[in-house]
């Protein structure tokens, strides 16, 4: 037997400013997962986003501390095209939410883009460039 990938666990300081923020970018959060110690969503693409409050670790693990500085976690979201990733970063910019890197067309041949939840986690966004 294998163990297989099957979720990304991030520790919240805020659960619902950090469901707010990833229902924003297409994550299906159950009502009511806001007021919840633990929520989890399960987007198309098989991979759960698992999300607990401090509070909780803390409960099983009572030894726990957040880390500190920047760069503790990062997802990576596909967009379907350069536009999509433009248009998300700005929607995410527009509602608030810290515009960490302005989208631009990388050398490795991706738009790219990085918008930060409110812990401070990067949030890549990509999409493959066109072929020239």
């Amino acid at each position: 037997m294998t163990p297989r990938f099957d979720a990304v666990g991030l520790v919240v300081s805020d659960m619902a400013a950090s469901v707010a923020f990833y229902r924003r970018l297409g994550f299906p959060f159950p009502e009511g997962a806001e007021h919840e110690p633990h929520a989890e969503a399960a987007p198309p693409g098989g991979v759960r986003l698992l999300l607990d409050t401090e509070d909780t670790v803390r409960s099983f693990h009572p030894e726990w501390r957040p880390p500190t500085g920047d760069g503790r976690a990062a997802l990576a979201l596909r967009c379907d095209g350069p536009a999509e990733v433009d248009a998300v970063y700005e929607d995410m910019v527009g509602a608030g939410y810290d515009g960490a890197l302005k989208p631009w067309d990388a050398f490795w041949g991706q738009r790219y883009a990085v918008v930060r939840d409110p812990d401070g986690n990067g949030v890549d966004l990509f999409a493959p460039l066109p072929a020239e």
